[in-house]
């Protein structure tokens, strides 16, 4: 039969445990909690910092060929048919793929808006005409709307999803260390209750 762990064998084999958690998911979170620190300090500060966005225009003209394949949808959302869609991404340089246009009888528009920019294009349906538009505003608006995961599309979106989960287990993970320690440390609580306090008083005086 075996022995009852003791009280010290069962705290050894917890410290051991939150230990290792704590680290790993630590590691998983490094990068990402420098990346979301810095964007924090560019999102609070944003007005302070100046933007100098870049634009650039382009035309083209498809094929009438490849025109025909337009069909004759009159309104409503759709992607361009692929082969259109592949000519104008050689053409102008730019990515297209799962981009909703708005179909009118007169043209295609695709609102085109990306982390740190946007776009936009047009196609005349009657002539073929293109007209694109890009604006870039630069890397510290590219940080930023990663930071709120604007417009960066389906895979950030987990990937800030499961980059909060290791969050919540690095800062769980640490509350239960704290615990564990609290006895040898007297200074624990009243810390964890400070950073409580401050940001709780600092919303109930001065967010109105």
């Amino acid at each position: 039969m075996r022995p009852a762990f003791s009280a010290q064998q069962r705290r050894g084999f917890w410290l051991r445990t939150l230990h290792q958690w704590h680290w790993i998911s630590s590691a998983l979170c490094l990068v990402g909690m420098l990346l979301f620190a810095v964007t924090g300090i560019t999102l609070n500060h944003a007005a302070s910092i100046e933007a100098k966005p870049m634009v650039s225009r382009r035309t083209a003209t498809v094929p009438a060929a490849l025109l025909k394949s337009l069909g004759t949808r009159q309104q409503g959302n759709a992607p361009l048919p692929r082969a259109v869609s592949d000519w104008l991404e050689g053409e102008l340089e730019i990515g297209l793929s799962g981009r909703q246009g708005e179909w009118s009888a007169e043209e295609v528009y695709l609102s085109l808006p990306r982390p740190g920019g946007d776009a936009w294009l047009s196609l005349d349906r009657a002539s073929g005409a293109v007209e694109y538009e890009g604006t870039d505003r630069g890397w510290v608006s590219l940080l930023n709307d990663l930071h709120k995961g604007r417009n960066a599309g389906t895979a950030w979106s987990w990937f800030i999803d499961l980059f909060a989960l290791a969050c919540l287990v690095f800062c769980i993970t640490g509350l239960l260390l704290l615990q564990l320690h609290a006895g040898q440390r007297r200074m624990t609580w009243p810390m964890v209750g400070l950073g409580l306090l401050v940001p709780l008083v600092l919303a109930l005086i001065f967010i109105h």
